[in-house]
């Protein structure tokens, strides 16, 4: 019964997830990329969506999701042999060379860092035997794992086919799940890495400007880029503050620059009009006379001008910002009433045994005529005394 009350719960989150995020999209940014969301890293809240939920091609953002399902997957210091196959790719490369022996961690730096396609090939080969049947569980991973609901990769590097696919929300959240993870969120943040491989050394630098310093902005703490002709200028980004943590993706902008200003204009909006706060455990929420609270002290994400909380029937409670827009939604415990103390007057009863009542009844009775025969034995002898 728990376990179907949990797939429930976990249901209507999603389902209240696609509804924040036609709610999140405030219109108040003059975005030029065709996709954007914003979420709290820590809490994941929707804090802006623009076209959240429309497929679109993610170019090499796919490498997110490569790098981390095999950090979590694979062994890091595992040796990969790289193939010929892999050696082949087209595109940006760290120039394997065909039966190569490398670490499975320094494939991944190379394909984040230098987001070498020949690198990401390598890996899903290691990990899965081929392509194929690596993207089979790739696909598995993302959907179970980190929930996303419009994603198909085919490939490990993001190279265009018209069945590699996904979204802002879903990208937003591959990203937001894998910074988590402290060697995923090392390598996301690398600026500078040093390559030693059999034909190549060199100090490869991060392709993400922002990261580097040549679109500054501060507070920038990793990311990755992504370009096809099909899929248009591709970026994740994360960035935070004294007061939150941020998570930016966008897609689909025809200039280099556009997608920097609109990761900047991202991050103005989120560490301008948002801040945590801390839902108390055992707080209590009230719906149709029924009870509902958060079993642990639970950080969420409110505007700084001020927020209110709403309950539905189902115990989510929807944290929404001045203009009456969701921006998170939290899963409390129902509250069992504590049922009335019934108090019933205990009586003790003294069962009577037959037997024994019998006998007290012929012990009085020898009593009295022992009485009486001592009397008339005084008596007698009273008599017979003054007789005599």
């Amino acid at each position: 019964m728990k376990k179907i009350v949990s797939i429930i719960t976990v249901m209507l989150l999603l389902l209240a997830n696609h509804l924040t995020t036609e709610a999140a999209n405030t219109g108040q940014l003059n975005l030029k990329s065709k996709g954007a969301v914003l979420l709290d890293s820590d809490t994941g809240a929707v804090l802006y969506a623009k076209n959240a939920d429309k497929r679109m091609y993610p170019a090499s953002l796919t490498k997110i999701a490569t790098a981390i399902y095999a950090i979590e997957k694979g062994k890091l210091d595992s040796i990969v042999t790289v193939s010929g196959n892999a050696v082949r790719q087209d595109g940006t490369r760290v120039y394997l060379v065909e039966g190569e022996k490398i670490t499975l961690k320094q494939l991944i730096q190379g394909m984040l860092v230098n987001s070498g396609n020949d690198a990401a090939v390598a890996i899903a080969e290691h990990l899965d035997g081929s392509v194929k049947q690596f993207s089979v569980h790739l696909n598995e991973y993302l959907t179970t794992t980190i929930g996303v609901r419009n994603t198909h990769f085919i490939n490990p590097n993001g190279l265009s086919d018209k069945n590699h696919y996904t979204t802002a929300m879903d990208l937003a959240k591959i990203t937001n799940y894998a910074i988590k993870n402290p060697v995923f969120a090392d390598i996301f943040g690398t600026k500078v890495l040093k390559w030693k491989g059999q034909s190549w050394k060199t100090n490869i630098l991060t392709h993400h400007r922002m990261l580097k310093g040549e679109f500054a902005y501060p507070g920038v703490t990793g990311g990755k880029t992504g370009y096809t002709v099909k899929a248009k200028q591709t970026l994740a980004t994360t960035a935070q503050n004294a007061n939150i943590r941020l998570t930016a993706v966008v897609l689909n902008s025809d200039l280099p620059r556009d997608k920097y200003d609109d990761t900047t204009s991202l991050f103005d909006f989120g560490f301008k009009n948002y801040k945590h706060n801390i839902l108390k455990q055992g707080e209590v929420f009230t719906k149709d006379n029924k009870n509902y609270y958060p079993e642990t002290d639970t950080l969420i994400t409110e505007s700084i001008k001020g927020s209110t909380k709403g309950l539905n029937n189902q115990g989510i409670l929807s944290i929404k910002n001045t203009n009456g827009q969701v921006v998170q939604l939290v899963a409390l415990k129902y509250k069992e009433p504590i049922p009335k103390k019934v108090l019933v007057k205990s009586e003790t009863t003294v069962e009577k045994n037959p037997q024994k009542e019998h006998l007290s009844y012929v012990t009085v009775i020898y009593g009295f005529m022992i009485i009486a025969l001592a009397a008339i034995f005084v008596g007698v002898r009273k008599k017979f005394t003054k007789k005599f």
